[in-house]
């Protein structure tokens, strides 16, 4: 009678936890059950392992990363806020130098524009460390930078902002 009872009492709690999305917590010296269902149902992990989807930033789309890499020689376009978001950081890496001079060209004024918010970011102009960007001819194989003053901290993580130096437009890019 008290093996019958145990039996019951694991069942339910086994129908429960699939009835509660596959999370099951069980006792000390209990065996876990094997995963019902399909094997793609048993096969798709949890919700509640890993990262959260919110901290994860959307990946740029194959297309849009074949036509940063065909048009303007440059890959891995990448901004992130950094020092305690006093400051954004757009960082790319070139792999075709003939094409990616339009980023670093020193006359082309460099902006991150935010349509959501109306707001429009510049390089700084330090007195004795001149532009906070590398303006230096481009090579393969090498990454570069420029960062943007966010006084006031008007532009946050998971923002969607647009990078336009020049001819050179990337929009969507998402604030890490």
């Amino acid at each position: 009678m008290i093996h019958r009872n145990a039996i019951l009492k694991t069942t339910s709690m086994l129908l429960a936890g699939i009835l509660a999305g596959g999370i099951l917590v069980l006792g000390a010296g209990a065996q876990s059950p094997t995963p019902t269902g399909t094997p793609a149902q048993a096969a798709k992990p949890s919700p509640a392992i890993g990262a959260p989807y919110r901290n994860q930033p959307p990946k740029m789309a194959n297309r849009a990363r074949a036509f940063y890499g065909l048009v303007w020689g440059v890959e891995s376009l990448s901004v992130k806020a950094v020092e305690s978001g006093e400051i954004i950081r757009f960082s790319f890496y070139v792999i075709d130098a003939d094409k990616a001079k339009t980023l670093n060209d020193k006359s082309l004024e460099p902006a991150l524009i935010v349509p959501e918010k109306g707001v429009k970011l510049v390089v700084p102009a330090l007195e004795q460390v001149e532009f906070l960007r590398q303006m230096s001819t481009p090579v393969e194989s090498k990454s570069y930078w420029m960062s943007f003053s966010n006084s006031g901290r008007l532009v946050r993580r998971g923002d969607r902002v647009n990078i336009v130096i020049g001819q050179f437009h990337a929009d969507n890019l998402v604030v890490e």
